[in-house]
C-alpha cells in the first residue's frame, strides 16, 4: 500500500465522519423546526447526539425566537464541521 493511498484513505474517512456530524445536526434542526415529538427515541437520541456535538456552539447566540437559537448554534457548529473535515480531508489527498 502506498503512502498516498492511505493518506487518500484517510481523507475519506475524515471527510464521511464530518458529514455524518453535519447530517446529525441538520436532522436535529429540521426536527426542532418541525416540532417532532420529543419523547420518541429517535428524537431523543438524535436530539442528544446533536447536544453533544454543538455543545460550544448550541448557547452561543442569544436571539429572542427559540428557533433562531436552535439554527444559529447548531448550523455554525455543522457548517464548521464540515469546512474543518473536508478542510484536513483535502490536505491529507494532496500528500
Amino acid at each position: 500500500m502506498s503512502r498516498s493511498h492511505g493518506s487518500s484513505s484517510a481523507g475519506r474517512a475524515i471527510a464521511v465522519v464530518a458529514d455524518i456530524m453535519a447530517f446529525i445536526l441538520g436532522l436535529w434542526i429540521l426536527m426542532y423546526l418541525l416540532d417532532a415529538n420529543r419523547a420518541n427515541d429517535l428524537v431523543q437520541f438524535v436530539h442528544d447526539a446533536a447536544n453533544w456535538l454543538a455543545g460550544w456552539s448550541r448557547d452561543l447566540f442569544t436571539f429572542d425566537e427559540d428557533w433562531a437559537r436552535v439554527v444559529a448554534g447548531y448550523g455554525l457548529a455543522a457548517v464548521v464541521y464540515l469546512f474543518i473535515g473536508h478542510a484536513i480531508a483535502n490536505r491529507l489527498g494532496r500528500r
